[in-house]
């Protein structure tokens, strides 16, 4: 793994340690500043094992999401649908959003954020986390 400079970077998706997310949720940072110097986005996945949700937040930026496999309910900006996989949504900036998996599985989402220093914002109680840091729980 390179520091993605001037090379580029190659991740080998066994090797990423997982980020507990509380209620068995795992994320896994496969694109990033950490990871790659000149990368500017953040990428990677999350499982979530059924009934399992990321509570309604915002982010500091905007965020892609694609379900890879299982069932989800989303809601984004107030409009809730049923997704499954390789269905794709567009969350601009600011915009409120969850993704809860609705299935007997695991659910498993692809996200791109549009940044290299992602925040998340709680609705519920209005606190902003860095991503993936100690605070950033469901």
């Amino acid at each position: 793994m390179g520091n993605g400079q001037e090379t580029g970077t190659i991740v080998s998706y066994g090797e990423i340690k997982p980020f507990a997310r509380g209620d068995g949720v795992e994320t896994r940072l496969m694109i990033g500043k950490s990871v790659a110097d000149a990368a500017p986005f953040t990428t990677g996945t999350t499982v979530f094992p059924a009934g399992a949700a990321a509570p309604l937040h915002t982010h500091n930026c905007a965020e892609q999401v694609t379900i890879l496999s299982g069932e989800a309910e989303a809601m984004v900006g107030g409009e809730v649908r049923q997704l499954g996989p390789m269905d794709t949504s567009f969350v601009p900036a600011e915009v409120p959003h969850y993704f809860r998996n609705i299935g007997d599985g695991p659910l498993t989402i692809l996200w791109i954020y549009a940044a290299r220093d992602v925040t998340r914002t709680f609705v519920e109680t209005g606190e902003t986390v860095a991503h993936m840091s100690p605070r950033d729980q469901v």
